[in-house]
């Protein structure tokens, strides 16, 4: 069975009862799968045991290689992200169905202070006295308008005083000190490219290999 077919089979069936495996899968597969929940079992009863112990104990208890035992811990930390969210939710369960029951107990023997502590725990775990929070009313959403401006006093600045006649005074002065600046047309370069780099024959080339080999 691949590493990756077996992970999709224990994320789902991983607790699932034998008999109900055996009507789904193979002899091999549900073997495996039992296997794996029990080193699960082990893996969690020994969190501070290290890789090299659970390879140890997968060999010495079920007689398995190696290789295989690192596969099978291979999806045992691939589960433990689900499974320990799974276990979270089955535990807040329970939490509520024995604070529940105590309250019915303590109903029943007219206990109105455990009634009460068992009623404050149970609102207080779910959360009941904090308001549901309200959706929000996106179609009643006003977009932000936005206008352009040059005016810095929006930003806190103070703005500068005349400035647009303070800029024409600048232009001014800078386009009268470069006077003698004029703009010119781009101009095609005349190199006389054929009187400085006339065509060679082949005679000329046989006279400079000739002076070459002098």
């Amino acid at each position: 069975m691949a590493q990756f077919e077996t992970l999709e089979i224990c994320r789902i069936d991983l607790f699932t009862a034998q008999d109900e495996l055996q009507q789904r899968y193979t002899d091999d597969v549900v073997a495996r799968i039992l296997r794996i929940r029990e080193e699960y079992n082990w893996f969690i009863a020994n969190p501070d045991a290290k890789d090299r112990q659970f390879i140890e104990n997968a060999v010495s208890r079920y007689g398995i290689h190696k290789s295989l035992a690192y596969r099978d811990l291979g999806v045992i930390k691939a589960l433990l992200p689900h499974l320990a969210q799974a276990s979270r939710d089955f535990h807040r369960y329970r939490y509520n169905e024995m604070i529940l029951e105590t309250y019915q107990m303590a109903k029943k023997r007219k206990d109105t202070k455990t009634m009460e502590k068992a009623a404050s725990s149970y609102a207080k775990y779910n959360r009941v006295d904090l308001e549901d929070e309200q959706a929000v009313p996106y179609d009643m959403i006003v977009v932000q308008p936005f206008t352009a401006t040059d005016d810095p006093s929006v930003l806190g600045i103070k703005p500068m005083p005349r400035l647009q006649e303070r800029i024409q005074e600048l232009l001014h002065k800078y386009q009268a000190e470069n006077i003698d600046i004029e703009d010119v047309e781009f101009e095609e370069a005349d190199l006389e490219e054929s009187t400085l780099f006339p065509p060679t024959t082949q005679s000329d080339d046989k006279a400079d290999g000739e002076e070459n080999i002098l």
